[in-house]
């Protein structure tokens, strides 16, 4: 059975729209130049380094106890942030990172909860998962990863105590 020649203009008139709509879409795709670029990478290292100074400790109300993230998790070290969302039996369900991040705020640290959507908690997400980009999930990364923090080196360190909860 042959086509028309009236059916298969129809089909060539709308193969050519759909021609024109993805020639217009891709006109029409953002483009970013060298300098945009520049300052979007520097707002992205700007919430890693925020994300640095929360997770060794530059908040007091994320801990009531002295620890930060930096004291069981030096530079995010076996946090694996790109595993997420996954089943924590824990939690007997499927979780984001976020929530994680703050159970460790709440319960080990003693602290209080960031907002999921707050700059707080996407800093310490960008510094988590800028650090763990391109690196292979693996049994033992942790000890492999990074040494533990001691005094010296991690602010989160409760050098005297606060007086506060269980630092006192």
């Amino acid at each position: 059975m042959t086509m028309s020649l009236r059916s298969l203009r129809h089909v060539a008139v709308a193969a050519g729209a759909v021609s024109l709509l993805a020639l217009a879409s891709h006109a029409q795709a953002q483009r970013f130049s060298a300098a945009e670029l520049a300052a979007m990478d520097q707002k992205l290292i700007a919430s890693v380094k925020r994300g640095y100074d929360l997770w060794y400790g530059a908040r007091a109300d994320m801990a009531n106890n002295g620890l930060a993230c930096a004291n069981c998790h030096p530079d995010a070290a076996a946090t694996n942030p790109h595993t997420f969302p996954k089943f924590m039996p824990m939690f007997n369900k499927v979780v984001p990172y976020r929530d994680m991040v703050n159970w460790c705020i709440e319960t080990p640290q003693g602290g209080k909860a960031l907002a999921a959507n707050s700059e707080d908690m996407t800093a310490l997400e960008a510094y988590s998962f800028y650090l763990h980009n391109g690196v292979k999930v693996e049994t033992g990364l942790q000890a492999r990863q990074t040494a533990g923090p001691t005094p010296a080196n991690a602010r989160g360190f409760a050098w005297k105590g606060t007086g506060i909860g269980f630092d006192k």
